[in-house]
């Protein structure tokens, strides 16, 4: 569909001037991506603090590695297919910061339920429950930053909120470990009704319940205008079949950087298989491991936000209009051979250094991947095409591909010894097919920035 069909969509149901309301003031902004970021922290935090816990999870419910993926990942997605699209289109028309606090309140007490699960079902039915509350995240966030900031400095604030994102993947990994040396030791608690209460399951509770605070928090951020839409009833209108319709019309754009993001997502699974490969590998217990990468991921990704804003600026200086992409393709240029090499290491150290590599690069692209889709993509759809993007990210990323990865290891392998060697076959297919798939839709991309700057002038 081109952009008749677009204004065909809208004019029936508009009679409105578009918006020209001023820009929220610099505090007002940054104070919103200071709290959002504590948003992306804590969801972070709540997502990943599983991977650390894989071992004694799998020991005290025992359960394979391939229930232990499903825990992982396809638990987390599978609410996510059926709440994160239709909730996005209350994202494109409703207060996004009440759908915002709702979404972290039940994801932080999905998190600590996960500390009273007995057996695997009921680990899997409150990690169900995560995803469903992390589901509304990034719709919302994405749709509200971009009604915060020009889109010349979305970049920009879109690496600073992810700093939350960096401080609660490396968070997870750094109070884990210090979690696990202050409770590994102490004896199964029996509760009432629940039952045995391992020292695992207590960080679940310690790690979900201040999540609560932060909804709370969203509540005193101001909902900015929308910028770019019709006054009337046009947000109502807009469905999801239309922004599919809308998508497809313009697929030279969108399918490099969704089937990107699908296919790059395989990849991307093994990551949570982290802390089990230092394991296995090299006999680094959890809180060793979480005490080392957390720290080194931490620094890592805070100083590849850095470069990645600063590469993507100074193209946008140079005058590239695929200034955003561009970074990103950079990014995976360099992550490649560090993720090929990281499993093969054959001291720890070594690992841990490819793997910061890897953590520079994730950083440097992130924020240029969703600032550019967030640019090309019309305010009234934001919300559906961030969800529907996300969607891509979490039911592949999240939901298949730590499967993936368990079934190299369970079927292909037949080792649970041997998952270095099912990283590297997940690494070697599928991360070169996402950086090509990238790199064709860099002149597509660039070539729609420019006109989309011609009609607004």
């Amino acid at each position: 569909m081109d952009d008749r069909v677009r204004k065909a969509e809208l004019a029936d149901s508009a009679s409105g001037d578009l918006s020209e309301q001023p820009w929220p003031s610099e505090r007002t902004a940054w104070y919103a991506v200071t709290i959002m970021g504590f948003c992306t922290m804590f969801a972070m935090l709540d997502m990943n603090i599983v991977s650390l816990l894989v071992q004694p999870i799998k020991a005290d419910l025992g359960i394979s590695d391939t229930k232990m993926s499903l825990v992982l990942g396809f638990s987390f997605s599978i609410f996510y297919t059926f709440i994160g699209l239709p909730i996005a289109r209350y994202v494109d028309r409703n207060s996004r910061k009440i759908i915002l606090a709702i979404g972290i309140s039940v994801w932080s007490a999905a998190t600590a339920c996960c500390g009273l699960a007995q057996n695997f079902w009921q680990l899997f039915g409150a990690r169900v429950f995560v995803g469903a509350g992390e589901a509304v995240n990034g719709p919302a966030v994405y749709s509200m930053l971009s009604d915060y900031f020009r889109k010349e400095r979305l970049p920009r604030a879109i690496a600073v909120m992810q700093i939350g994102s960096v401080a609660g993947g490396g968070f997870s990994l750094l109070f884990g470990a210090v979690i696990i040396h202050l409770l590994v030791n102490i004896s199964e608690i029996q509760a009432p009704l629940i039952g045995t209460i391992r020292w695992w399951q207590l960080v679940f509770i310690a790690v979900g319940l201040p999540g609560l605070l932060v909804g709370a928090l969203v509540m005193t951020v101001p909902e900015p205008a929308r910028r770019g839409v019709r006054t009337n009833t046009a947000l109502a209108r807009i469905k999801m079949w239309t922004v599919l319709k809308y998508l497809t019309g313009k697929w030279r754009i969108f399918g490099p950087m969704f089937g990107g993001l699908a296919i790059g997502s395989l990849g991307s699974g093994i990551q949570v298989w982290v802390p089990a490969f230092y394991f296995r590998t090299y006999g680094w217990g959890p809180a060793k491991v979480g005490a080392i990468t957390g720290g080194i991921q931490i620094a890592a990704m805070l100083f590849g936000l850095f470069v990645g804003v600063w590469m993507a600026e100074r193209f946008s200086k140079r005058g590239r209009d695929d200034a955003p992409l561009r970074v990103l393709v950079i990014a995976r240029v360099v992550a490649l051979p560090a993720a090929l090499l990281m499993p093969l290491m054959p001291n720890p150290w070594l690992a841990v250094g490819l793997g910061a590599v890897t953590a520079v690069t994730i950083a440097m692209g992130g924020p240029s991947q969703n600032a550019a889709l967030q640019i090309i993509t019309p305010n009234e759809m934001r919300g559906q095409v961030t969800a529907l993007y996300l969607f891509i990210y979490s039911v592949v990323g999240t939901g298949i591909a730590p499967t993936v990865t368990a079934l190299f290891t369970d079927y292909v392998f037949q080792a649970e010894s041997e998952l270095r060697f099912a990283i590297l076959a997940v690494s070697a297919i599928f991360s070169p097919l996402s950086l090509l798939l990238i790199w064709l839709g860099l002149k597509p991309y660039g070539r729609e920035v420019a006109r989309l700057r011609s009609e607004s002038a």
